[in-house]
Order: C-alpha cells, then structure tokens, then sequence
C-alpha cells in the first residue's frame, strides 16, 4: 500500500521503541525514536516543531545547510560552501585566502550552477516497487525491474507536484520512498571567513579535538530576482547551550555501512579503502606538485587538495574501525544472530544471501582494477573536466533518442533537465591544470589496453597537451551547441575531447554492464532479502544506513576521557590565541598562524567566548554545514566535524568516544560584529 508522508501523527512515532544509546541512529522524519527521546531526556517533539526543523534544512552539493533569516539567509560550512568562494575567486580576488562579505546586498555575489534543495515531502512506494519482481525472477532482471518502477514513479510524482522527486532506497532495499524537494537556483555568497581561521590548524587538527575553527560560510536564496522568504527559518538563540544540554543535528549523513555483511566489512578493510587510499594519495601528490610551480597555481587547487587530504585521513579512520577486534565481533556476532533466526523461517529466502554477496564480492574484487581505468558511473575518467563534458555529450545525445526506461539511470527523465544545466554552467578553466592532471589520469591508467591505444605510442604528457588545446569545450556557448546539435553535431565534431569520448564509451558501458550483471544486482537483491528478514526479525528498531537523505540525531554536549584525562566540551577565543601564540606563525607552513585582523582586532573580543564544542550526536560526511538546535528548535550551533575516534563510525558505532564536533553560534557572531565588520548580517541573524 502506498503511503505519503507530510504530517505523521505523534502516536505513530511513539510506537517506535528502538533499545539502542540515545546518541545513536540516523533517523528518518517517518521513524523518530520519539519514546526513547522521552524516557531518556524527558522532551517529546511536537508535528510542529518536526516540520519547522525539516522545512529549516538545506542540501548543498556534498553537505548540508539551513535557513537562518525570513529574507533566505543560508549558513553551511566554509569547507562545504568553499568550491562556490573558489568559483568566485581569481588571481586578483582571492576569497578563499582574504575571505569575502558584502557590504549590502546588492553586492552579494551570484554563484553559477549552486542548487539547494529542501524536503518538502516523502512517500513510501515499498509495495508497488516489490510488486514489480515477479516470483522467480533473477537477480539481474529484478534489479532492472525495480529501477525501471522507481523511474515510473518519480516521473508520476514530479509530473504531479511540481517538486523534484528522487527516488530512496533504505534498508538496502527493505524500503523505497520517493523524496519530493523544492529547488532553489539563484544562489549568492553574503560573506566568507579567511580559510586560516575556518580552518585553523589545517589537516594536522582535522578531525582532533579540541578544535578552534571558524568554519562557516552565509549564503542568500534568491526567487525571482528578490530574497526568498521562506516558510521556516531557525531562530538564533539567545542563551546558547552548556555542558549537558541536549542538542539535535537535522542534515544530510551521505553514507554509512553499519548494517553490510561482515564480508563486505572485510572486503572494505583489507582491500577496497587501502587501495582507494593509495590512489587518493598518488593524486594528491601530483596536485602538489603543479601547486609548488606558483602561487597561483597553488591557488587553483587549494580546494581540491584539501578535499582529497580529508577524504584521506577519514578512509584511514574507517579501517581503523574495521580493525577493532571487538567491534567487528560483535557485527560477527550480531550476523549469527540474524542467520539463525532466518534459518528458523522456512518463509524466508534470504538463507543464501550471504554465500552470494560473498562470490559477488570476489568478482568486485577482480573488476577492481579495471574500475580504476574506467570511472564508468561517473564518466570523469581520468581526471580531466573536459573528458567529462565530452562523455556527457556524447551519452546524452545517445540517451535521448531513447525511450526512458532504457536510458542510463543518470539520463531518464527526471534528470535530464539536470544534465542539461550542468553542461551549460561557465567555471574558471586553467588550461596548465588541466593538462597536468589529464596527464595524471592517464599514466594512472596507461598500461591498460584501451589506454594504449589511443596513446598509439605518444607519452600521456604529449596525448594530454595535444586534447586540452586543442578541445574548446571549455566554452559554454560550444557544449551547448553541441548539445542542441544531437547526435549529428557529435558524431560530426572533431574536437579532440568528443573523439576521446566515443571511442571509450562503449568500453565505459560494457564495463557498467558488467559491474550490474555481476556485482551490483547481486548486492542489490540479497542485501535486500537480509534486510526484510532483519525487518522481519527485529522491526523498524534499528535504522537505516545513511543515504544523504535529511535524517535527525540527538544527543548532548559532553565531553569524552582521552589523553589520560577528560576532554573539555568547549574551547574558546582564549584557546584560539593561545594555540597561534604556542606554535608561532611558522610551525607546519603556518597552519596555526592568524589572519592580521584578527590579532588587530584582538582586544576588542570577548575571549571567553564559547568557540567550538563537542557532543554526542552520530554524524559523518554530509553531515557537514548541518544545523545543531536545542529544544526549542533554536540554532545553537553549526556541525562541520567530528573525532578521529569517530571515524569508524562509517562501519561501527562506539559511543563512548565518537563526538561531533560543532562552531558555536556565539563564536560566529562575535566575530562578525567585531572582525569581520559585518553587523548588519549579525542584525539580521540575531534581531540585535
């Protein structure tokens, strides 16, 4: 029976009674632990004060965010909004070094192909979706079946709403909704920090604590040429929160993968994430090594090699929680627990469920390599942007003459409207870079047959050279002619790029093809038997893995026992200062130094103001930019990070040391009003 989600009644949300820690679980707005909230800390959200927080959040590409003022004041992180200050800056305006605020305005600064998106309703489309697979279908065929239904309905919804529809899948295939979002265009940057104070302490502090970083960026919505007024905003608050207070983060976890099997943990641990690391590794070296050429050139890939050194020191912290003894036997054991109680059902298919994910696994295991040459889901083989686009237009001119349903999954309706956008959005284009990590790319990949052949003998610095200048798709204006063309503009053109992409595309394809056939539809089917038998089993007791869909969490600000001692739950500007002084501005390349300003203005800030803090909320990347508010539905703080310990929390939960990690509101305007000269957005936020 289908099923649409706007407002739930509270009774319906006190049936659920999960026996899990308070501070654990990403929750979905249709399943809330609402009787565990209650006995635990005695506070029971209303309808009213659900939606108000659902309708606040914001999803920014990779992150989260939140209305923040009724004229579509926006707050995410700087790291999260830091692609858009890149975009924006240039040699001769270098936002993410000196920062940005506007002064009115009219001066807000308007960012190409940025679209935020809030949650206006959900819909459980779980039994049109099963009835879908016929009994006795194979793996393959109902995996197809499923996608093909899912299609359907997205397109009926977004056809008869108006929103734009996604289609979800939780409990790895024990649930499907469809999610309906407004989209918001017309995006501006209000103000920027310095990246040395957003990210004081660079990647030696990333993911430690006590932290002191002033991670966060304003953006406006704009409609129709004028500020969106949307219907909820959080309200600043004006008491802020103390030790012990409870606190609830309302974002968008992109992945977690605590409910996989144990292989698939194995497999992760021992082989996918290292590799992945290495990769990651190798690319940030030859990143580094184009930055060491310039200064502008390190300007160019600030943000990238961040992202990468990220990435890296978070994927080491998943292992580590792979290889924690005691937690993987208590997944181990957890398992056994599930197995048995399958055993016991002769209604049950999913016996030998793990046996198959076990063998889809060894093949993933075998392809991995292969998939390192071919990005085939994404098209951006081998880091170039241009290839990208080139792979992109030469797809959607093939996708388009199409009946939906056999299109590419990317390419249905739904999203080619997206696509067609994303070709025409005009970003800053370096040629050198370009060239310097084609090149890259291609001697990632250069002992591989396909490779080889197109090189025909040239060294991948030469083949690089030659495409990047001679393609002109970095201009707008010929993507989107080609684009208008068809399939007769690019099987035509002789842009260096457009040949490049329809000679990989196949072998692109037959690669997919194989990755679904063999992996993906087996991990798709049996992952979602041993999710209805844990339903079965166990109920909605237990949460889904994250999916970048908005979930809640809660817990308080505490502290946690390292280093031999406990760990405070605030710093403050006091500690600011007292770590720049202790390091002194040249320690690690001055990543603890401070912008000029800020010791300037130093006297004029009330350096026992709360800073940073920890709490005890599950959170992991995509939660970053989300919105932290206490009972009141006031904002109290911004997340933007979490422990090293927590780390391992992509697979396995241990509460007793995971923290989140959040900017204090109090911090945020302190410093606008007393640094960043920018009390008129502190007026607006605060009302003072």
């Amino acid at each position: 029976m289908k099923t649409r989600f706007t407002l739930l009644p509270l009774a319906a949300l006190l049936a659920c009674a999960p026996s899990l820690r308070a501070d654990e679980g990403m929750w979905t707005f249709d399943n809330l632990p609402v009787q565990k909230l209650k006995a635990d800390y005695g506070f029971t959200p209303d309808q009213a004060w659900l939606d108000h927080v659902r309708l606040s959040a914001l999803r920014f590409p990779g992150g989260s965010g939140s209305f923040i003022s009724a004229d579509g004041l926006v707050l995410t992180n700087h790291h999260v909004g830091r692609g858009s200050v890149q975009q924006l800056s240039s040699k001769e305006h270098d936002y993410i070094r000196d920062g940005f605020i506007a002064a009115t305005r009219a001066e807000e600064l308007k960012v190409p192909g940025l679209e935020l998106y809030t949650l206006m309703a959900m819909e459980n489309v779980t039994d049109r979706v099963n009835k879908a697979v016929k009994p006795g279908t194979g793996d393959k065929e109902a995996l197809k079946a499923r996608k093909d239904e899912l299609s359907k309905i997205t397109k009926e919804i977004q056809d008869r709403t108006g929103f734009t529809a996604e289609a979800v899948t939780l409990y790895a295939g024990g649930e499907y909704w469809i999610y309906q979002y407004k989209k918001h265009t017309d995006i501006r940057l209000v103000m920027a920090p310095e990246q040395q104070i957003a990210f004081f302490g660079g990647d030696s502090d990333n993911f430690t604590y006590p932290r002191h970083n002033l991670d966060f960026t304003l953006f406006r919505v704009y409609e129709d040429g004028k500020p969106y007024h949307p219907a909820h905003h959080l309200n600043w608050t004006k008491t802020g929160v103390k030790n012990g207070d409870l606190t609830f983060v309302i974002g968008h976890p992109g992945s977690t993968e605590r409910l996989g099997t144990s292989a698939q943990m194995a497999f992760a641990g021992e082989y996918y994430l290292p590799n992945r690391i290495k990769a990651s590794e190798r690319q940030r070296q030859a990143l580094l090594d184009y930055a060491r050429l310039s200064p502008e050139n390190r300007r160019q890939v600030a943000s990238t090699i961040f992202g990468i050194e990220n990435g890296i020191k978070a994927m080491t912290g998943y292992v580590s929680g792979l290889k924690n003894q005691e937690a993987m036997a208590r997944i181990a054991k957890a398992e056994a627990d599930l197995k048995a109680k399958v055993a016991a059902d002769p209604a049950s298919n999913a016996a030998g469920s793990w046996t198959a994910i076990e063998k889809a696994l060894q093949v993933q295991k075998a392809l991995f390599q292969e998939s390192q040459a071919l990005n085939a889901r994404s098209g951006a083989a081998y880091e170039s942007s241009l290839l990208g686009h080139a792979l992109t237009l030469v797809r959607l001119a093939d996708e388009s003459a199409k009946p939906s349903e056999q299109r590419l999954e990317e390419y249905r309706d739904t999203r080619l409207e997206g696509v067609r956008k994303r070709l025409q959005v005009n970003r800053p284009f370096y040629p050198a870079l370009e060239t310097a990590m084609f090149t890259f790319g291609l001697q990632e990949s250069a002992g591989t047959p396909l490779v080889k052949a197109f090189l025909a003998g040239r060294t991948p610095a030469e083949f690089a050279k030659a495409a990047v200048e001679g393609s002109k798709l970095a201009d707008p204006a010929v993507r989107k002619a080609l684009m208008e063309g068809g399939k007769k503009a690019i099987d035509a053109s002789q842009d260096p790029m457009i040949v490049l992409a329809r000679k990989i595309d196949g072998p692109n394809r037959e690669f997919r093809k194989k990755m679904e056939d063999q992996v993906t539809s087996v991990l798709a089917e049996h992952g979602g038997r041993i999710a209805k038998a844990r339903f079965k089993a166990y109920g909605k007791s237990v949460y889904p893995d994250a999916t970048f869909t908005l979930r809640l969490t809660y817990g308080p600000v505490a502290t946690y026992a390292a280093n031999g001692t406990l760990i405070q739950p605030f710093t403050t500007f006091h500690g600011l200062f007292d770590r720049a002084i202790g390091w002194g501005p040249e320690a690690e390349h001055g990543v603890w130094s401070l912008p000029g300003r800020w010791w300037d203005l130093k006297d004029k800030l009330d350096l026992a103001t709360p800073f940073n803090f920890a709490y005890a909320c599950d959170t992991v990347g995509g939660n970053s930019g989300s919105p932290v508010v206490n009972t009141k539905g006031e904002l109290v703080g911004l997340n933007f990070d979490s422990n090293i310990e927590a780390q391992a929390g992509y697979y396995v939960y241990d509460g007793t040391s995971k923290r989140s990690i959040a900017v204090d509101v109090r911090a945020i305007r302190e410093a606008l009003v007393k640094v960043m000269d920018a009390g008129w957005v502190a007026k607006e936020l605060t009302g003072r």
